[in-house]
């Protein structure tokens, strides 16, 4: 006996379809333009040269950003030689250097950054700017007027 003609498409078109609406209907919390959760390209502020990729994600209603890749020609397999205690000597690529970052308005503020180039951690505030596709991160001692900031590119 033959089966039905085209039975088997029905559950295949049946789950597109649902696919298809899950994607319309769910966004990612990276698609709001107004957080810094996702992945961002590190930009030096002295030189303008891309250093890492950066992934951030909210975690207990904090940020924390990790390391995924250092783009700075010879140095992908560095180590952090400046960092003190348990970080000293292991590898940049996968280091965490952005903690307890709070939402505060529209600025992120109250955690720290690390500077694996040199070993020291800031107290550190961010935000999103231009619509989302770029993060304005400080790093400071003290006050925010006493520090630097760097402007990290959002990437897809």
């Amino acid at each position: 006996m033959r089966g039905f003609p085209g039975r088997g498409r029905l559950p295949a078109l049946a789950a597109a379809a649902g696919i298809a609406f899950a994607l319309a209907v769910v966004r990612p919390a990276s698609a709001d333009p107004d957080s810094p959760v996702g992945l961002w390209k590190n930009i030096d502020d002295r030189t303008g040269e891309a250093k890492a990729l950066i992934r951030i994600e909210e975690v207990g209603g904090e940020l924390r950003g990790v390391i995924e890749q250092v783009l700075t020609p010879g140095r992908a397999d560095a180590v952090c030689e400046q960092c003190e205690g348990e970080l000293r000597g292991r590898p940049i690529r996968g280091m965490q250097i952005l903690e307890g970052l709070r939402k505060a308005d529209d600025w992120w503020e109250g955690g720290t950054i690390l500077d694996p180039n040199n070993g020291k951690s800031y107290r550190s505030q961010l935000r999103t700017i231009e619509g989302g596709t770029r993060l304005e991160v400080r790093g400071y001692i003290g006050m925010p007027i006493l520090g630097r900031t760097q402007t990290w590119v959002r990437q897809p």
